[in-house]
This record gives structure tokens, sequence and C-alpha cells, in this order.
């Protein structure tokens, strides 16, 4: 075992997680020969085979389990050594680990930007994930901070919100609806629907915006990418639910309209999470403060989407006089600010990668 390198640690350890070379192959942005090769290492320098095959599936052998301990404790062991280094280094030159909620990809790599054009000489990795893997990364300490809309529930942590989250019934420019004003819930629910997947964050901000009236909505279709239900929707096969922030581009071209439902946009939070007993490192210290900060404000820069700091969740059934109050709190208007962002949006030594 002298010989093994960490490089191939983590790679089984990816493996062993999600008993899939194609999956840990895509978390790693490898090949899944690269994948295989690495493994195949490691077995030689056990001199055991990790894993047995059956079918197409794989499963640890009883080495394998043995190897995955010992893997992950080293492994945890090396992300120590390297956050101690990182306090020793301050915020310049510092390195900082986020990983964020897919619908912040929107717009959380100019707010990068932003953070490196103040604070220059800081390497920020920014990695983007669902629910499920974003957990995962907190669970296991791979990030420094996480960027999500539902805080954990099982998890020690510390959920501090940052900015306002609105959440707008979208529709193609030549729909029925879109120019109808106070739409009521009771006509909404008609419409076939393209929502994002149960489990989502989207869909349990929609369960919380529709209360109610979500076991009577006509569902048409879910997918698991937004990208997909914007595209749908454009094409004229129904309205959707989305994240204001992830349809900034497609309202600014006209290509989607926001609708005027009573009781919409629906303001959620951003939160910014970390594990409570984390030694944070300056610089993930800093880019907290920033955001804390000046989260509200750059965001709202960048997604020309307009709400007040503070507000709290408004459900759809709850109707039309609180509706009035949020169509107040956030105009959804395209081209209110002036496009020519000041938000630094290159220079920024950001390193990204997506899951």
């Amino acid at each position: 075992m002298k010989n093994a390198t960490l490089r191939q640690l983590k790679v089984f350890e990816s493996v062993a997680r999600h008993l899939s070379f194609t999956r840990a192959a895509e978390e790693l942005h490898l090949t899944q020969p690269a994948v295989s090769t690495q493994v195949k290492e490691l077995e030689g320098h056990a001199g055991l085979p990790l894993f047995d095959q059956l079918g197409r599936k794989i499963y640890l052998t009883r080495a394998g389990t043995e190897m995955l301990h010992h893997s992950r404790a080293i492994i945890q062991q090396f992300r120590e050594a390297e956050e101690a280094m990182q306090h020793l280094k301050g915020i310049s030159g510092g390195k900082l680990n986020v990983a964020v909620i897919s619908a912040g990809d929107y717009f959380f790599p100019r707010l990068l930007a932003e953070f490196a054009r103040r604070h220059s000489g800081v390497i920020l990795n920014l990695t983007v994930h669902n629910r499920a893997e974003l957990l995962h990364r907190l669970a296991d300490n791979m990030t420094d901070l996480a960027i999500m809309v539902r805080p954990p529930e099982d998890m020690d942590t510390v959920n501090e919100p940052f900015a306002p989250h609105p959440y707008v019934i979208v529709a193609a420019p030549e729909h029925a609806l879109a120019k109808k004003k106070r739409i009521p819930m009771a006509v909404l629910a008609r419409e076939p629907f393209l929502v994002r997947e149960r489990g989502s964050d989207t869909w349990a901000s929609m369960a919380r915006g529709f209360a109610g009236w979500l076991a009577k909505l006509n569902i048409a279709m879910e997918l698991k990418s937004t990208e997909t239900i914007k595209q749908a929707v454009i094409a004229g096969m129904g309205i959707a639910f989305l994240s204001a922030h992830t349809v900034t581009l497609e309202r600014q071209v006209g290509n989607l309209v926001v609708l005027d439902v009573q009781g919409f946009p629906l303001i959620l939070d951003w939160y910014v999470v970390h594990r409570k007993h984390k030694q944070l490192p300056p610089v993930a210290l800093a880019f907290k403060k920033f955001l804390m900060d000046d989260g509200t404000s750059l965001i709202e820069e960048i997604t020309h989407f307009s709400t007040q700091p503070g507000t709290r969740a408004r459900s759809a059934a709850e109707g039309s006089a609180r509706g009035e109050r949020n169509r107040k709190r956030a105009s959804g208007i395209p081209g209110q600010k002036d496009p020519k962002s000041k938000v630094a949006s290159r220079g920024s030594g950001i390193r990204s990668t997506e899951s």
C-alpha cells in the first residue's frame, strides 16, 4: 500500500459511495476508463479485489469495505491539513470551496467574481449540485459554504438568510393569461404545468407556495432540468413555477413573461450554510460577510428582479390581499434596472465544476 496515492483513494471512495463507475466519473469529471484505471491500480497496491461485479451491478468486497473506512479517514485528514494551511494564509492567497444549488448557477458566478475583484489573490472553487448532492458535500465536509433555499433539518449546521429568493409563474408571451391581471388560483390551476421533480428544492417551494392548491394543479410533465422546462414553456407546452433568478435572460429578450397571479411572487430566502463546528478559513468568513452585507443588492443588480429584504414567504392560497403587497415588493419587469451591470464578470480566477 505504500505506493497508493490520494487521487486513487478519492476515486475509489467516489465509486464505492455511488456503487457506479459511471456516476463516479461524472462527479469527478473524469472518463470512465480513467476511473477504472485508478481503481485497478489501487487494487494492485492492496493485493485484493475491492469490488465484485454481478451482472451490471458492483458491490464492495470485505477488503473494499475496509479500504473505504481507511480511505475516508485519510481524505478527511488531508482536508483538515489543507484547512489549517488556509488559516495561516489569511484571505489573500486563501482558497474558498463553495457549493451552490442549481438555481444559483444563474447569478452566483458573478457574485464570486465581484468578491475576487475585492480580494485579489483569492482562489475560488465553485461546484453546482442538486439538493441531495449538496447535502452530501456538507455532511462529508467537502465544502466550506453551501448556498441553498432549504437548509438541512437533520444536520448540525449554521443557516443564515442573506437575500430574498422570489418565485414566479412564467408563460410564453402569446399565452392566453399573459396580459391578464390578478389571475386567481382557480383559473391558474387549470393550465398545464411543467414542474421540477418531486424532492427538488423547486418542488418543495412550489408546494409551499400553492399550499392547498397543489393537489388541484394540472401537472402535465415533471422534468429534472430547469432549462428544459423553460424551453418547453417557450414552445407553448404550458406554464411553470420557477425561481425568478433563473429566467432573467428570457424575460429580457421577451421569450418568457411573468404572470400576474394573486399571491405571487412567492418570496423565500437564499441561505448560506456551514457545519456548526467547522473552523471556517478567513476567506470563507470574509465571503460569508460579503454575502450578508451585499448579497441582496448584487443579486438584484444581476437578475433585474427587485425585492425588499426581510420579506417572508407568502402562500398563493392566502389570496389577493397578500398578492397585492407582494407585487409591490417585486416588480419582475425586465429593463427596470440598467442592463449594464456594474458587478464584475471576468478576471475572477474562479474554478467551477458542475454535478
